[in-house]
């Protein structure tokens, strides 16, 4: 088949499943914004094109999202038209839909079956506009609101989409009924052979300090440090956890910006409102063991992964971190928070630890008593991994599951770019 891929930051989720379509013998190529010049990539032709247009001055606040996605839709659908001019026909187009690259496209190719990667539906209920309420706004009406506003993009995709696939059973879930049908529940993958337990792992820090097995490491990983991912909710544990743990490190990966939620008030980063927070609870003696390690390279990633005694993971009702599954690969033993998402890959008590999301006592109390147990420690790592293996192994499962869902897609009949 050909097989064309849409994702501004490519390859982003298709950073397995391309290449394997390559090696199967389709032709698969890629148009992205993330490249200026023609490219080769893993067998794929990799076509840039330049995302035109800037949103309106004074636009409603609603509006301003959909604004976004619909220029991107346009310069995406732009490149197109002169893909198929050349004669480009492609039989299935593969797109994350997310920032709304894909709204047009059935009307260039309206034979072509789409694929939608369908990472979240958003919601209005409590659950997920109000689960903090330290950042729920005041005004829950107008919240809602803009919350059902920022889905125009997923209800003209579902208006066009052949099929989609969601990374995890949560996910999918949030998609309303009409949805259901035509949605495949199927993760990305983790690459188990490469993210391994090492005994042997040494993690080098600033300052010549360099981390093993044999000290006592807590780790954090969020994409960007924020509320979304409980990073508030860590930092404020963190004295008490420092005062009664003298020997442990704390290593903690993340950017500045922000991935999901709103940005942080006074132009400032949402790492340093709570660096502030709780820098004077802390003595320097006691921060010194605190390393913010920023964005990293993946070796380091898997380093820190590898050395870590306790992995902490927290988050809101939201899309599963890959790095929870990876942790798990590596044999860490997890606690994490007891969110829906958590509680789809993580069995408290057999594979990890759970909490409750805003209980900092039960944080940090049940952190401590797994840094004093090796053999509890040791039993769920295992089983973090033995699971993660068994449900979640690139090679052996998920992307057999993607090929296949990418086989049926070809053999659908197109459905007509509106139902």
């Amino acid at each position: 088949m050909k097989i064309l891929c849409i994702h501004q930051n490519f390859p982003g989720q298709y950073k397995h499943l391309a290449p394997e379509l390559v090696r199967l013998g389709h032709e698969v190529t890629a148009l992205t914004p993330k490249v200026k010049k023609p490219t080769v990539w893993n067998g794929v032709k990799v076509i840039p094109y330049e995302i035109r247009g800037s949103s309106t001055r004074g636009i409603h606040p609603y509006l301003t999202d959909f604004e976004t996605k619909v220029l991107r839709g346009v310069s995406c659908c732009n490149a197109a038209l002169q893909l198929r001019q050349s004669g480009y026909e492609p039989d299935v187009i593969l797109a994350h839909h997310g920032w709304g690259e894909s709204l047009f496209l059935k009307d260039v190719w309206p034979e072509a079956r789409l694929g939608l990667y369908c990472e979240l539906y958003h919601l209005t209920t409590p659950e997920f506009i109000d689960f903090d309420p330290e950042f729920s706004k005041p005004a829950s009406l107008s919240e809602a609101q803009r919350i059902r506003m920022k889905n125009l993009n997923n209800r003209m995709h579902e208006e066009v989409m052949d099929a989609g696939i969601s990374p995890t059973g949560f996910q999918a879930g949030t998609f309303p009924e009409r949805w259901q049908d035509r949605l495949t529940v199927a993760h990305d993958g983790i690459d188990t052979d490469l993210v391994v337990p090492n005994p042997d792992a040494r993690l080098e820090l600033e300052g010549g300090t360099v981390l093993t097995r044999d000290d006592e490491v807590i780790t954090f990983i969020n994409r960007n440090l924020e509320p979304y991912r409980g990073y508030h909710v860590f930092m404020r544990a963190l004295p008490e956890i420092l005062r009664r743990r003298p020997n442990a490190h704390v290593t903690l990966i993340g950017g500045d910006e922000v991935s999901y939620g709103a940005k942080a008030p006074g132009g400032k980063s949402w790492k340093q409102i709570y660096i502030d927070e709780v820098r004077g609870q802390i003595p320097d003696a006691d921060w010194a063991r605190v390393h913010f390690l920023g964005r990293v390279p993946y070796d380091r990633f898997l380093a820190m992964m590898q050395v870590s005694r306790v992995h902490v993971y927290l988050t809101y009702p939201f899309v599963l971190s890959w790095s929870l599954l990876e942790a798990m690969s590596a044999g860490c033993a997890i606690l994490a928070s007891d969110t829906a998402p958590v509680r789809e890959a993580l069995t408290e008590g057999e594979t990890g630890w759970m909490v409750d999301f805003f209980d900092r006592d039960a944080l940090v109390e049940r952190l401590c008593t797994l840094l004093d147990d090796p053999d509890t420690r040791a039993r769920l790592g295992a089983a973090a991994r033995a699971h993660v293996r068994a449900h979640y192994d690139l090679r052996s499962h998920c992307l057999p599951r993607h090929v296949d869902w990418v086989t049926r897609l070809g053999e659908m009949r197109p459905r007509p770019p509106r139902d």
